[in-house]
């Protein structure tokens, strides 16, 4: 008989195991997963015996593709709040896990993307595989990285965060590992042996000696295989050390190699506030420096860019009708001004509080 609960819960051993059991759509989490998650996290802090949680996929495409985008877009489309209600208590998951005081081991195999994200890269011990594709994809749906995101990619090395953010590509397991979104590089077929000694690990540091012996150097594939970004590292800093969008399209321009050529092409394609508000989001998340406050910041954001038009466009283009032909407004980088940017930025009014994570508030919405 199939298990069909969004969200599978074992014990084995000294293990608390964590399997989110969407596997036809790879994973991808509801609000009833997030609230699951967090009821089970509080369980295993509380259980002595616990000494880790493991974090992992149902099926064999990956660990979580992000949020539940056709229910965000039709709750956006109908002007309904239960978005916000779910990146609440998402935003607010995240940065839980982040401090959750138990080893918090995920299995970041195969496709990582969006809320996947979320609820593996501020893990503790955060494990990628030869599968691995991790990306934060939200520009190409007119949207801008969230749970934490903008923290994550402010922080890798130089201006690959910026490169990332603004594309939304994906990157494998070297380049996961180089930017900062894992931790160790343990192959597919060893995940099992993994899990199982990790079961008998019966103190904190021992599952943390465990992960480490398993860890392996990951693969470095040819030019457009996982483990490019490296030796793009030059072009890549030369033309993201700016706050304009405009100038950094321009240098790319400029650039005599056809890489930059090809990430000239998709920022064509991305929504033009979409790639402004990701800029400005992530530059300040790099001076805001905790994750909380970078949550706080990324909820302003979400709260406010449901109400353009690009995101519901964006899910229609990209994930519905899958024309990829995205009708943006607006539709140019120009007319995107500062004043609209900043917009996004300012404190939310009344009748939307504040996520408050970094302050310490608990207001909760409601359904």
């Amino acid at each position: 008989m199939i298990d069909d609960r969004p969200v599978l819960l074992e014990t084995r051993g000294h293990s608390l195991h964590i399997t989110l059991n969407r596997p036809r759509a790879i994973n991808a989490l509801t609000h009833t997963m997030v609230r699951l998650i967090d009821e089970a996290l509080t369980a295993a802090e509380r259980d002595g015996t616990v000494t880790s949680v493991v974090l992992t996929g149902a099926g064999e495409r990956g660990l979580c593709a992000g949020g539940d985008i056709r229910a965000l877009h039709d709750d956006t489309r109908a002007g309904g709040r239960a978005s916000l209600y779910f990146w609440r208590d998402e935003y607010r998951l995240n940065a839980r896990i982040a401090r959750f005081p138990k080893p918090y081991v995920a299995l970041m195999d195969g496709i990582v993307m969006g809320g996947g994200v979320g609820v593996s890269a501020h893990g503790s011990l955060r494990i990628v595989t030869e599968r691995s594709r991790v990306a934060m994809p939200e520009t190409a749906i007119g949207f801008v990285p969230d749970v934490g995101g903008t923290h994550l990619l402010a922080a890798a090395p130089g201006e690959l965060g910026t490169h990332l953010a603004l594309t939304g590509r994906s990157v494998g397991a070297a380049d996961a590992l180089l930017c900062g979104l894992a931790d160790h590089y343990v192959p597919t077929r060893r995940l099992p042996e993994l899990t199982e000694v990790l079961a008998v690990s019966v103190t904190v540091e021992e599952a943390e000696r465990t992960v480490r012996r398993f860890a392996e150097e990951p693969p470095v594939g040819e030019p457009g295989e996982p483990g490019e970004l490296a030796a793009q590292r030059a072009w890549i800093d030369a033309c993201y050390a700016t706050d304009s969008v405009e100038e950094i399209v321009r240098r790319l321009e400029d650039t005599a190699t056809p890489a930059a050529a090809d990430v000239v092409a998709e920022l064509g394609g991305r929504s033009p506030l979409a790639l402004k508000v990701t800029l400005a989001a992530v530059r300040r998340a790099a001076r805001l420096g905790s994750l909380e406050a970078a949550l706080d910041q990324e909820f302003r954001v979400s709260a406010r860019i449901r109400e353009e038009p690009d995101f519901v466009e964006g899910v229609r283009a990209r994930i519905i009708d899958k024309d990829g032909s995205p009708q943006w407004k607006p539709a140019t980088l120009a007319e995107v001004d500062d004043s609209t940017v900043a917009r996004f930025f300012a404190p939310l009014g009344p009748d939307e509080p504040e996520l408050g994570l970094a302050s310490g508030a608990t207001a909760t919405g409601t359904a």
